[in-house]
């Protein structure tokens, strides 16, 4: 029977390794290809930024149109994002910040987005991310901005009205939280830590397995696996890759509330995409505070046609109950009827900040 079988899958194996010999050959010319591109880029002095997040959306969403399977979809992104950051990576490094240590979801989503070919800065804060990418420690960063379960990341909402950072891109997460000590069992475990999003999104799952232990906020949760692995009395909450990183062993997997848990990232930097065909603009309004303002904000999107798929409100700070709004809207500024509604709500708000238009995910 296995003489048999090996006899059988001797000749698809040879037909597997010719091509990836063709798969290699092909994906050597496409890297000599985009060297060129840095050549003429650089003879004519047009040397801008190596990232092209437009450019990048569009190779991408083409090949998945012409995608005849069996691969999904989802396969030639992750496949053509690797590749795309390796031939980026011979035109020139690049430096992507986000929160550490090793091993957090921000690493994990910043990896997927821009592919491996990158050099990581892991960072202590969300502050330190932005300061990194603001004075040129990193070409662009990733941070967090939302929670399916807990909502918005207010910090780096207030980051991003005060930073002069752009935002390029955007990328949703599967948050999948595991708990885990360094024997893999709870034994002789006083704490629980994790970030604070982290506890909040395990809180139901925590209060009935765990509810006499002590739970401790962390910077982050990778730091609170690096903490479980120096601490045999703390257990850490954070995803299998910060498990590998610390070498900690899994408790529980899936102890997150919801299991559709995501979490949405952005990526900042001073890169202004161009349209890529499908695109999200970012803002952030004000209006003075009275009855109907809100609705006159919102009226030159309606009137010109412009779907708004997120509202975020954030107050003030200046103790007269007044907010700042954080909207997304479909299409790209440039698009006609973005840049006629924009054109008309720069002129009637209080305040009017373009975050960014980018390729949507």
């Amino acid at each position: 029977m296995d003489e048999i079988l090996q006899a059988r899958l001797a000749p698809l194996r040879a037909r597997i390794d010719a091509l990836d010999a063709q798969i290699l050959d092909l994906l050597s010319q496409r890297a000599r290809a985009a060297q060129e591109v840095g050549i003429v880029k650089h003879e004519l002095h047009a040397e801008g930024p190596v990232l092209k997040p437009e450019r990048e959306a569009q190779v991408i969403r083409t090949l998945q149109d012409r995608n005849p399977g069996p691969l999904p979809d989802t396969a030639i992104a992750a496949v053509w994002t690797e590749i795309i950051s390796a031939c980026r990576g011979l035109e020139r490094g690049m430096v992507v910040a986000y929160l550490g240590p090793q091993g957090s979801f921000s690493e994990q989503a910043a990896f997927e987005h821009f592919g491996r070919a990158v050099t990581g800065l892991p960072c202590a804060s969300f502050d330190e991310v932005f300061r990194a990418v603001e004075a040129g420690q990193a070409e662009v960063g990733m941070v967090p901005v939302e929670n399916s379960t807990e909502g918005a990341v207010n910090r780096n909402l207030d980051l991003l009205l005060n930073s002069p950072l752009k935002i390029l891109g955007e990328r949703s997460l599967v948050i999948r939280h595991c708990l885990m000590t360094r024997s893999g069992n709870m034994d002789g475990i006083t704490t629980i830590s994790a970030h604070p999003q982290a506890l909040a999104q395990c809180q139901g799952w925590l209060s009935r397995h765990y509810p006499d232990l002590r739970t401790v906020a962390a910077a982050s949760n990778s730091e609170a696996a690096r903490v479980a692995c120096e601490d045999a009395s703390v257990a850490a909450i954070a995803g299998e890759t910060a498990a590998k990183a610390w070498s900690l062993a899994v408790v529980e997997a899936g102890i997150q509330d919801d299991t559709q848990n995501r979490t949405r990232f952005l990526a900042i930097g001073r890169i202004q995409p161009a349209g890529s065909g499908r695109d999200k603009t970012s803002l952030i309004l004000a209006v003075p505070n009275r009855a109907g303002a809100v609705y006159e904000m919102l009226a030159p999107l309606a009137e010109n046609g412009v779907s708004m798929s997120r509202f975020e409100s954030r107050p003030a700070r200046t103790g007269q109950w007044e907010y700042y709004f954080y909207v997304d809207i479909e299409g790209h500024r440039d698009d006609p009827q973005v840049a006629k509604a924009l054109a008309v709500l720069q002129k009637q708000v209080a305040y009017f900040k373009l975050l960014g238009s980018y390729p949507a995910q």
